[in-house]
């Protein structure tokens, strides 16, 4: 909580105090938030085909749609986080909703593919001011000692927006229709938005004599460290991720990456829920751990080619590694920040969607010039280089308790 609060300010925040118990309903409140935000930006790889027949245009310019969300989320993450940190949580985490509201609605009524490209993009742009404010958000609602566990209540919509909403969703494509399927993540947003008013605290954004500019907050001590941290992590997961098909079908497991893809999701979730359990106090061994057992699990991806209790073990090993890297590194970067921590995960998110991008791209390029072959090696490099820079953060980014 800001300790420099006006008084006009602290009778709104007495208004709302921290609730004594677990505030259940508004972490899930977020959490839900942060489903919708990961199911607008992913559902249309899973329903690719269709949207493209519906449009009348190449599956490659339908690829766009999600390229298009993701240059939202990048330009608006930073300079729109900065504009509304002094905004009141409430009313902007509602504002980002509507305009997810407002946005699928359009790509569910529109026949048009440019209309479609620019409601996405704006969506996007929703999606990266909801994703610089709701770690501030959900740790503002409990004392310190309980501010990881709300972080990882809050992030769970993540690998569940993942693991059961972008494979639900592509099930309902095919069944009623991809408008539908937009349309029906409005209806969600709506209840949502209900469920917001009725359950969720409010508090007063940062007030302006306390927000530092830009590059005063990079140069707080460990930010860097963290960023380039989130950087190698999600920049190696995201070169397995984008190719994990042609990669299993190089391994010999062309038939079996649904379940590969089942079993990191179900991973995924169970890492996220241990990480709430244990981050509070072990915020720096678990992201060691995390980094050394990612890299462990890509030498696994290395040598178990054909074997498939190998492989099994290695994509379980990535699931429950990386489900709780959001959590992990979003605490880390609002300890490291402290008041300016609206604006650390603004960064975050610049740099996390930077790693997509680059996961596509370096991806790509290892593909036709090396092989699928080279993956392992390649993100055993990146989580190594990550493991140092973690490891020697120890008095800033990644401290030890």
């Amino acid at each position: 909580m800001n300790n420099h609060v006006s008084s006009a300010q602290y009778s709104a925040v007495a208004d709302t105090p921290r609730s004594e118990r677990f505030p259940w309903g508004g972490l899930i409140a977020l959490a839900m938030a942060g489903f919708i935000g990961v199911l607008t930006e992913t559902l249309p790889a899973g329903l690719l085909p269709q949207i493209s027949a519906g449009l009348g245009i190449s599956e490659a310019l339908t690829g766009q749609l999600v390229t298009s969300y993701a240059l939202g989320s990048l330009l608006a993450a930073i300079p729109l986080t900065t504009a509304t940190s002094g905004w009141r949580r409430r009313p902007l985490l509602l504002l980002c909703l509507i305009g997810f509201l407002v946005f699928n609605s359009v790509t569910a009524l529109s026949a048009n593919y440019s209309l479609t490209l620019v409601s996405r993009f704006m969506a996007g742009v929703s999606a990266g001011v909801l994703w610089g404010m709701v770690a501030g958000y959900a740790r503002r609602m409990v004392a310190d000692p309980l501010k990881g566990r709300a972080m990882a209540v809050a992030m769970v919509g993540t690998p569940f927006g993942l693991a059961i909403g972008v494979p639900a969703g592509t099930f309902l494509g095919a069944v009623v229709g991809w408008r539908a399927v937009f349309g029906l993540m409005s209806l969600l947003t709506v209840l949502l938005v209900v469920w917001i008013l009725w359950k969720m605290p409010d508090y007063p954004g940062q007030q302006a004599g306390t927000r530092l500019p830009l590059h005063k907050v990079i140069a707080i001590p460990g930010v860097r460290s963290v960023l380039l941290v989130v950087l190698t992590w999600v920049l190696a997961h995201n070169i397995l991720y984008t190719y994990i098909a042609p990669y299993l079908a190089e391994a010999g497991f062309a038939q079996r990456v649904d379940l590969m893809l089942l079993i990191f999701g179900i991973t995924s979730i169970i890492g996220t829920w241990l990480t709430g359990i244990w981050i509070d106090r072990l915020l720096r061994p678990l992201v060691l751990i995390g980094l050394i057992s990612f890299t462990v699990a890509s030498t696994l991806f290395g040598i178990g080619s054909g074997q498939p209790m190998i492989m099994y073990a290695a994509v379980a090993i990535w699931g429950l590694t990386y489900g709780g890297s959001p959590t992990l590194l979003q605490t880390a970067i609002a300890e490291t920040a402290g008041e300016s921590a609206d604006v650390g995960q603004s960064m975050l998110v610049t740099v996390w969607n930077l790693a997509i991008g680059g996961g596509g791209l370096v991806g790509a390029i290892l593909f036709e010039t090396i092989g699928v072959g080279s993956f392992p090696w390649a993100l055993c490099i990146l989580l190594l280089l990550g493991l140092i820079i973690a490891w020697r953060a120890k008095e800033h980014g990644f401290r030890s308790k």
